[in-house]
C-alpha cells in the first residue's frame, strides 16, 4: 500500500504552510494531495482526489468545517476526518463527536501532538486495509457465502425460470423479503486484467462482492449473489426516481473499490421494474450495460436507460451465438472486429454440414434479425423498407463472397448510424444543459443536482458526458457563465457589485468576489475600473 493521502483545509494559508513544513509526511506514511481555503473548494477537491484523510478547520467562509464533514460522511464514509480549530466551544466538540470525527485538535497545532495523531491514524488505516485484503478472511467469507438455496432462487429468477404461482412459496420457504415496490438488477464486473499480488481472480471477485454488500446492500435492501463469474445485486427502490441516486452511488463504489482493493470495477444497471418476475429483463439490460464499458470506460457505473434507451436487449433475439455476437460487435466494436464477426457467422452459414434447406432457414433468420435490429434501434435502411421476399431471393442467389460483402457493408452501415445517433444524443443532451444555464443562471439554487433532476439522469453520467463534450465540468461551466455575465454587467451598468452578484446567482457577495477574482485575477471593483478606462 502506498502513502495515504491527506487534504488540508483552512482559510489561513500560513497555518497550512506551517503544518506542511513541520510534519515529515513521507516518514509517517502520508502525502498531502492539496489544500483548500474554504469548505466549498475542499468539497470539490474531495470529489476529485477522494483523499484518505481530511484535516479541516471549523470556522471558514462559504462552508464551515462541520458542514463539510457532514457532506464527506454522507458521500465518502471511508474518509477519515480530523478537526483542528481555535474555537473550543463545547457545542462544536459535541457535534464533532456526533459526526464520528477521528480527532479534535486545538490551535496552535503542536507538531509532536500532530505526529502522534497521524501515527495512530496510520495504524488504524493499515488495519482496515489489511482486513479488506486479508486472504484468509476472504477465503472464510467465500466458504460462508449466501446459502445455496437463496442463491439458486436468485439465479433462477434472473434467468426468467420462476412461474408466477411459485413466487410466494419460494419467498416464504427461503425466508426472502422482496417488498419493493420497485426492483432493479446490478451486474458488478471486476476486470481480471489487474489483480493485486496477494489475490487470485476468485478472491478478488469475492472481495468486490463483500465490499458491494457493505456499501450498497443495507441502504438498498439488496440481495447479493454470484452468477456467471460476476456479482449480481437485486436492489429494492421506494420509487422509480431513486434510480439516479443509485447510479451515482454505484459510480462512487467503483472508485472506492479501485482505491481500497485495487480492483477495476464496472457496474451495469438494468431498467427499473415493478414485478420481480421482470427482473430477468432488468438483468439482461444490466449485463448489456457492462458491455458498454468499451465505449464509456471502466471504473464507473453504466445505466442502460441513460446510455442507450433504444438499444436495450429485447426478447425474441436469435439464440444463435454467432449472430448474437455479430450484433453485439456492431454496437460496440470497430470495423475490423465487425468484419471478423461477419466471417465467424458466415462460417456457420456455409458450413458443409448444413443442408440446402438449413441454409435457406439461416438466411431467413438473418434477414429477420437484421430487420428487428433496424426497428429496435430506429435505423432507416433502404434494403429493409422494400419487398422482403425480393431481398430474401437475392441473398439466396449470392455466392459466399457476395453475401460476405453485403453483410459487411450492412454491419458497417449499422455501426456508423448507431455511432452518429449516440453523438447526436450526447450533443443534444449537453445543448439542453447549456440552454438551461442560459435561462436560469440567476437562480441561486442551480446546481449539478438540480440540472440532473431536470434532465432525469444521474450525476455521474451527466458529469462524464458534459466533461467529454465541453472539456469542462458542469460547475466550472456554470461558474464561468455566471462570471462572464457579471463582467458584462460591471462594464455596461452602474449597479453595485452585490446587486450584480444576485443577478448572476450569488447571494453571498464575498463569495462572489472570491469566485470572480479566481476567474479574472482581480476583484469586481478593480475589473470595472480597469475596463471603464479602456
Amino acid at each position: 500500500m502506498g502513502a495515504y493521502t491527506v487534504l488540508l483545509v483552512d482559510d489561513e494559508e500560513e497555518v497550512i504552510q506551517v503544518i506542511m513544513k513541520k510534519i515529515n509526511w513521507e516518514g509517517l506514511g502520508f502525502s498531502v494531495v492539496g489544500y483548500a481555503n474554504n469548505g466549498v473548494k475542499a468539497l470539490e477537491m474531495v470529489e476529485e482526489f477522494q483523499p484518505d484523510v481530511v484535516m479541516t478547520d471549523i470556522k471558514m467562509p462559504y462552508m464551515d468545517g462541520l458542514e463539510l464533514s457532514n457532506h464527506i460522511k454522507a458521500d465518502y464514509p471511508a474518509t477519515k476526518i480530523l478537526i483542528f480549530t481555535g474555537f473550543d466551544e463545547f457545542e462544536y466538540a459535541k457535534e464533532a463527536i456526533h459526526l464520528d470525527i477521528g480527532e479534535y485538535i486545538l490551535k496552535p497545532v503542536n507538531s509532536v501532538e500532530l505526529m502522534n495523531v497521524f501515527t495512530q491514524l496510520k495504524i488504524k488505516l493499515d488495519q482496515e486495509i489489511s482486513e479488506k485484503r486479508n486472504v484468509e478472511t476472504l477465503q472464510k467469507y467465500y466458504m460462508e457465502s449466501l446459502p445455496l438455496l437463496q442463491a439458486n432462487f436468485y439465479s433462477t429468477l434472473i434467468e426468467g425460470r420462476i412461474r408466477e404461482d411459485e413466487v410466494s412459496a419460494y419467498l416464504s420457504n427461503y425466508q426472502i423479503s422482496l417488498a419493493g415496490p420497485f426492483f432493479c438488477c446490478l451486474v458488478i464486473y471486476a476486470s481480471p486484467s489487474q489483480i493485486p499480488k496477494e489475490m487470485n481472480p476468485l478472491l478478488l471477485s469475492m472481495s468486490v462482492q463483500k465490499q458491494a454488500q457493505e456499501r450498497l446492500g443495507e441502504k438498498w435492501q439488496a440481495k447479493c449473489f454470484s452468477y456467471l463469474g460476476n456479482t449480481v445485486l437485486i436492489v429494492q427502490l421506494k420509487n422509480e426516481n431513486e434510480i439516479s441516486e443509485l447510479t451515482d452511488e454505484c459510480d462512487r463504489f467503483c472508485k472506492y473499490a479501485y482505491r481500497i482493493i485495487g480492483a477495476i470495477v464496472t457496474v451495469g444497471i438494468g431498467q427499473v421494474c415493478g414485478d420481480i418476475l421482470q427482473l430477468s429483463q432488468s438483468y439482461t439490460g444490466a449485463r448489456e450495460a457492462v458491455s458498454y464499458r468499451v465505449i464509456y470506460g471502466t471504473s464507473r457505473a453504466i445505466n442502460i436507460k441513460e446510455i442507450a434507451p433504444q438499444e436495450i436487449s429485447k426478447s425474441g433475439v436469435s439464440n444463435d451465438a454467432e449472430l448474437s455476437y455479430l450484433f453485439r460487435t456492431i454496437r460496440l466494436n470497430s470495423a475490423p472486429d465487425i468484419i471478423e464477426a461477419v466471417d465467424k457467422y458466415l462460417d456457420h452459414i456455409f458450413s458443409s454440414s448444413l443442408s440446402l434447406q438449413q441454409h435457406h432457414i439461416a438466411i431467413m433468420e438473418l434477414i429477420s434479425e437484421l430487420y428487428k435490429f433496424c426497428m429496435n434501434n430506429e435505423i432507416v435502411m433502404e434494403e429493409f423498407s422494400e419487398d422482403m421476399r425480393k431481398l430474401y431471393n437475392s441473398l439466396l442467389d449470392l455466392e459466399p463472397n457476395g453475401l460476405r460483402k453485403w453483410l459487411v457493408d450492412i454491419g458497417l452501415s449499422f455501426h456508423e448510424k448507431l455511432t452518429s445517433a449516440r453523438s447526436r444524443s450526447t450533443k443534444s443532451f449537453v445543448d439542453k444543459a447549456k440552454e438551461y444555464v442560459r435561462n436560469n443562471y440567476s437562480d441561486e439554487d442551480l446546481s449539478l443536482d438540480s440540472i440532473c433532476e431536470v434532465l432525469g439522469v444521474s450525476n455521474s453520467y451527466f458529469s462524464t458526458i458534459f466533461k467529454k463534450e465541453t472539456g469542462n465540468s458542469f460547475i466550472g461551466y456554470l461558474t464561468d457563465y455566471r462570471t462572464d455575465q457579471a463582467s458584462r454587467q460591471l462594464i455596461e451598468t452602474n449597479e453595485k457589485s452585490y446587486m450584480i452578484a444576485r443577478n448572476v446567482g450569488y447571494t453571498d457577495p464575498n463569495y462572489f468576489s472570491y469566485v470572480f477574482k479566481r476567474r479574472f485575477g482581480v476583484s469586481p471593483s478593480k475589473y470595472r475600473t480597469e475596463h471603464t478606462k479602456e
